[in-house]
């Protein structure tokens, strides 16, 4: 006998609490990881941090494009757990699993084709260059385990569990203390790596995480190594998949592009200014990234909820989670203006970099509420299986709006680097107000046509 489905019957707030928190923790945990290995590039030297930013833009526009199939993934599990068609969603899940090894693959020979080319676009020269191949040729391989342990926790999140991906991430955080330092510096037969060290321990620690999660989604009953009949390759679900997958994975590869962009501006002011905004970018992860776990929790409750055509809890979702959103990003933005300094000079003592980091997260903690709008109502929207608009916000947002604002005040006026930072915030907001309403209009029209 099949368990009830809570997704569908629980109190909002209790499930939002449920699946937001542990997410949430395993967030928090997860940017305390890019957190640890920020500090131990900094223990080495400010080139290693300058280095490492360029870096972490190649690794996460790799990972943008499994963001999108993961949420495809969630969408459509959710959607025929709702409609309690549990032998379509076994089909969607063995599928999707298999189609994202198939492009995390794929992806991971691509970046060892592009990299340096994407580096010098992005201004990387010299030392920062050799050291930023230096990393990234080691951590491309583990973008094959992450991406597909990204597609198997897609499918415990569809079924409302964030605990399991949240353990694995507390325990690679504790990991990667430990293997940081024994990597960089050498311990017993393990050989002194410097920079290359942190890279190596991010591989393994990510191919422990794919075991780790494998054994949970084998629990769940949804996918079996032994069904091979589920494992062919299905085409119609295939383009149902990508179909899903591509304006979100679209929409954060333009997301991952707009920080390259940025960074190509932010080269203009020296190497040291690229530290400082790589610094600044992980301290802002510290703040807002618990505040994601909002997005799972809308995500798995509204696409079970669609599949069940219950729109008042969809409705009812949103709300209290932009509710909690914006209460976070009060908070958020109290952190910033009080202890951003500090935390900056935590990885970097250098006065100039402090300086440049310190206003940068100044700033965005006050666009922390535009943020929150634009994340919950892209969940809403792949929730009910509509992300068609969101690549095009995304372009707005990422790449047409910086490049035509930066250009006009870093190139033409020449002007402090705060224009950047002015610039990132302005856009923002007008692309929150956009998507904020654009998504009432369709839950509207999905409610209406029902």
């Amino acid at each position: 006998m099949r368990r009830r489905n809570a997704l569908l019957t629980k109190d909002i707030n209790s499930l939002i609490k449920q699946i937001a928190i542990p997410s949430s923790i395993g967030m928090f945990f997860n940017t305390m990881y890019n957190v640890v290995d920020t500090f131990y590039a900094g223990m080495i030297s400010t080139v290693s941090i300058t280095a490492l930013s360029y870096s972490f833009v190649v690794y996460f526009m790799l990972l943008s494009i499994s963001f999108g199939f993961s949420s495809a993934i969630t969408a459509h599990v959710g959607n025929s757990l709702g409609k309690k068609r549990f032998f379509l969603a076994k089909i969607y899940v063995s599928n999707g699993v298999t189609f994202v090894s198939f492009i995390s693959i794929s992806l991971s020979i691509l970046g060892f084709i592009f990299l340096q080319t994407i580096f010098e676009l992005m201004g990387a020269k010299d030392e920062p260059l050799n050291l930023a191949m230096e990393y990234t040729n080691i951590i491309l391989i583990g973008v094959i385990p992450m991406l597909i342990g990204l597609a198997a926790n897609a499918v415990l999140i569809a079924k409302g569990d964030t605990k399991s991906y949240r353990n694995s991430l507390i325990a690679g955080f504790f990991l990667n203390l430990i293997l940081d330092p024994m990597f960089i510096y050498g311990f017993w037969f393990i050989p002194k790596m410097g920079l290359s060290g942190i890279a190596l321990a991010t591989i393994l620690i990510q191919f422990g995480t794919l075991v780790y999660i494998f054994y949970k989604l084998s629990l769940t009953g949804l996918f079996n190594l032994n069904l091979s009949k589920l494992l062919l390759p299905d085409l119609r679900v295939y383009r149902r998949i990508l179909k899903q997958a591509v304006p979100s994975s679209l929409n954060m590869f333009l997301m991952s592009f707009g920080t390259m962009i940025v960074t190509y501006f932010v080269s203009d002011y020296g190497y040291k200014a690229v530290a400082a905004f790589g610094i600044g970018y992980r301290v802002e992860q510290i703040v807002i990234l618990p505040m994601l776990g909002l997005n799972t929790a809308v995500i798995s409750i509204v696409s079970n909820n669609y599949g069940a055509k219950n729109f008042d809890r969809i409705n009812e979702v949103i709300k209290k989670a932009l509710t909690y959103g914006y209460m976070m990003s009060f908070a958020g933005m109290i952190i910033m203006l009080f202890l951003g300094k500090y935390l900056i000079m935590l990885f970097d003592t250098d006065p100039q970099v402090v300086d440049i980091g310190y206003l940068y997260v100044m700033i965005e903690g006050f666009v922390f509420f535009a943020y929150i709008t634009i994340f919950i109502s892209t969940s809403a929207l792949q929730g009910i299986k509509k992300p068609y608009v969101i690549p095009y916000i995304g372009l707005y947002r990422q790449v047409l709006m910086p490049l035509i604002t930066l250009s006009f005040f870093v190139k033409y006026m020449q002007s402090d680097i705060t224009a950047i930072w002015v610039c990132i915030a302005a856009i923002s907001y007008s692309a929150a107000i956009y998507i904020y309403f654009y998504s009432k209009k369709e839950l509207s029209e999905a409610q209406n046509s029902k």
